[in-house]
């Protein structure tokens, strides 16, 4: 067994705000007999983006707030304090580092643009001592066990699944044990309030499908719900193309997000509920969804920034224009589709939409209205509570006609109502919200 340093180690938490089944937390608590915590709330990511929309908007706020409010608590449990800026990462990460005399800091590794330019940053800014150590923590099936390199990673996802389920066995979840505590620590730093990031606070609205908190132990409470008390996992492959409520999916998407759940942790318990109960079409297609999240991280890992050109990874060039009053009248719920313009006002209000309302809304604004697809990329970034760089950008360019859609299908947005609103319940539901 490997003896522990008589140092202290760090972890930086980003996309990983959990405890539990998280490698890069357990590291640092294996080599080290101290463990100190930050996460840094980046300024960066509140501002204005270049298509006028703020990089994080009020529902992911909240969303994130909550959540490192939790793992705060979930922390201490294990003697671990966690220290929080609102503060750009390479300036107050190497106070710390210092104060605690830091040799070995640990964190989830990133891929995409901007994170990789953070720690790039931070890493100009920091002694050459202090050894880094980066860890892919955020796959279902792990890139060491996929067994093909990033550059072979297929176009299609059915040879990628097929590859992914034949060679790869999912890794068990890790499980925590407390670090030693600092007994001289002494930790000021406070949560930035909603004002602080620039929103006032607000209510989550009554109608909303996902009215949940964040943070690792209201994902394990949903988890709970939606397998084992109501069981509603033996119905998801038929309800999940659903639009109104919390159990038409599971709901999992935001605490994945930013790490506050592990896809491992949803994997086992799926297992879990097929041994105690019964296994069925459904019980795989939430695994099968899972694979799809881990699709697109391979799709950004093989194809870099290329996921943020107009021309996709495809590099397919098409007429798109900008045309900021179609753009608004998208985002406000005024195109001539009552069924899009119902899905984006559920959006504004709540920070959600469902999986079929979002492919119907971002293939109208790219295939109907010819609007350069990463404007709408954006707007979702800005609005989703459970935004996701690889699914985002990777979604969009799907059904935009730049990505991994070998068809590159067109939604009729009027076919999709008539067959998933045929009473019109969800439109009723949100077009009313323009009278008021």
């Amino acid at each position: 067994m490997q003896k522990k340093q008589n140092s202290t180690g760090l972890v930086w938490f980003r996309n990983n705000l959990r405890v539990q089944d998280n490698y890069v937390l357990n590291e640092a608590i294996k080599n080290h007999k101290r463990t100190i915590a930050v996460y840094c709330f980046d300024p960066r990511d509140f501002e204005t983006d270049k298509f006028g929309f703020k990089k994080t908007d009020k529902f992911r706020a909240k969303f994130l707030i909550e959540t490192v409010q939790d793992l705060k608590s979930n922390l201490k449990v294990l003697n671990i304090e966690l220290f929080i800026f609102f503060e750009l990462p390479e300036r107050c990460l190497p106070k710390l580092i210092s104060e605690y005399q830091v040799t070995h800091i640990y964190l989830q590794k990133e891929w995409t643009s901007e994170e990789v330019t953070v720690f790039s940053d931070l890493k100009k800014v920091v002694s050459t001592d202090v050894i880094f150590n980066t860890y892919y923590d955020q796959f279902l099936h792990h890139p060491y066990d996929v067994d093909m390199p990033f550059s072979d990673i297929p176009q299609v996802f059915t040879n990628f699944r097929k590859h992914a389920e034949k060679q790869s066995d999912i890794r068990l979840s890790v499980i925590n044990n407390p670090s030693e505590p600092i007994d001289t620590i002494k930790n000021k730093t406070q949560i930035p309030k909603l004002e602080d990031l620039g929103f006032n606070d607000f209510e989550t609205h009554i109608n909303s499908a996902f009215p949940f908190k964040g943070g690792e132990s209201e994902a394990t409470k949903r988890l709970n719900n939606y397998f084992f008390e109501t069981k509603k996992l033996g119905f998801y492959k038929k309800t999940r193309n659903g639009l109104i409520g919390t159990d038409f999916s599971s709901k999992f998407s935001p605490w994945l997000a930013n790490g506050s759940i592990s896809a491992r942790t949803i994997y086992w318990q799926i297992k879990t509920f097929e041994k105690e109960h019964y296994k069925n079409q459904s019980t795989y297609w939430l695994i099968f969804e899972l694979i799809w999240r881990d699709y697109f991280k391979y799709i950004s890992l093989k194809h870099g920034n290329s996921i943020f050109k107009i021309g996709g990874i495809l590099k397919k060039e098409y007429k798109w224009n900008n045309d900021k009053d179609l753009v608004q009248k998208w985002i406000k719920g005024e195109t001539k589709s009552s069924f899009v313009n119902a899905n984006m006002i559920e959006l504004k209000k709540t920070g959600w939409m469902s999986n079929r309302g979002r492919q119907n809304v971002a293939s109208f604004f790219s295939k109907d209205l010819k609007l350069d697809w990463r404007i709408g990329a954006a707007y979702f970034e800005s609005l989703l509570i459970d935004y996701d760089v690889h699914s985002n950008y990777g979604n969009w360019m799907y059904v935009s006609g730049v990505g991994n859609d070998p068809r590159d299908r067109k939604f009729n947005v009027k076919l999709q109502a008539e067959r998933y609103d045929g009473n019109r319940k969800f439109q009723k539901l949100w077009l009313q919200e323009t009278l008021f």
